[in-house]
């Protein structure tokens, strides 16, 4: 291993892994000492496996609060959703998989397509920072977002508020859609959010490492195990970068 990408990615001889614990499609438990588990957990030990150097994971009950220690020595890699704003401070690896984000709308909504939702009036729940969230902020011109500090209480924010619609992963808007009878999950989705494996940006060799790396744990079907033993519904492994 180029003692430049030990240097980068463990200077303190541990892999220090910042895990998103509100994603619950890539972190679905805890061992008994408290360590995250999961597909994300599961990636960063086989990078740490890949290194030859113990992992420790750094955990956040909100992407954004992970993303915001970027570059602060606080964690040496981040297993986030890559978004453009975050990726001004982090370096991102290809995504390692997708989920789609849609819109779950109430019982008799006359909002029957994606395409309908941003027009005047329409008020939509969000989680404030997530992924799909930052993809809203640029792409929304006229719809109004209603931020909620976690994707539960915008679920909460959505039913209590009777807004228009809830935006959200599309796994757990099935869920939120059982617990209100007769309400509807869009059709499609207006973005997937890529997830991936960041360093920070001043790390060159690291994020080469790490390019690479994800594209080999794709290939050799890594990603697709890690899904499978989690027993994750809703992840899809990443197509091949181009």
């Amino acid at each position: 291993m180029d003692s430049r990408i030990i240097a980068e990615l463990a200077p303190t001889g541990v892999l220090r892994a910042g895990i998103n614990l509100s994603n619950f499609l890539l972190v679905t438990g805890r061992t008994d000492s408290g360590d995250p588990v999961g597909v994300a957990p599961g990636l960063a030990k086989a990078i740490a496996d890949r290194l030859g150097v113990p992992v420790r994971y750094v955990t956040y009950p909100r992407p954004g609060e992970l993303a915001d220690d970027a570059g602060k020595g606080v964690w040496d890699i981040g297993l986030i959703g890559a978004e453009p704003q975050r990726a001004e401070k982090i370096a991102f690896s290809p995504a390692y998989a997708e989920i789609e984000a849609t819109a779950l709308v109430p019982a008799g909504s006359p909002i029957t397509t994606l395409a309908d939702l941003d027009r005047p009036g329409v008020r939509i729940a969000v989680a404030a920072r997530a992924a799909y969230d930052l993809w809203l902020e640029r792409n929304i011109g006229q719809a109004q977002l209603l931020h909620a500090p976690s994707i539960q209480a915008s679920f909460e924010l959505f039913r209590d508020e009777r807004l228009e619609a809830l935006a959200g992963l599309r796994p757990r808007l099935i869920a939120d859609q059982e617990a209100m009878p007769g309400s509807r999950i869009l059709d499609g989705h207006f973005m997937t959010v890529q997830q991936a494996v960041g360093t920070a940006r001043p790390n060159p060799a690291a994020a080469a490492f790490l390019r690479g790396f994800v594209e080999e744990a794709k290939a050799s079907g890594l990603i697709a195990r890690l899904i499978e033993e989690h027993g994750v519904r809703g992840l899809s492994v990443a197509p091949p970068a181009r």
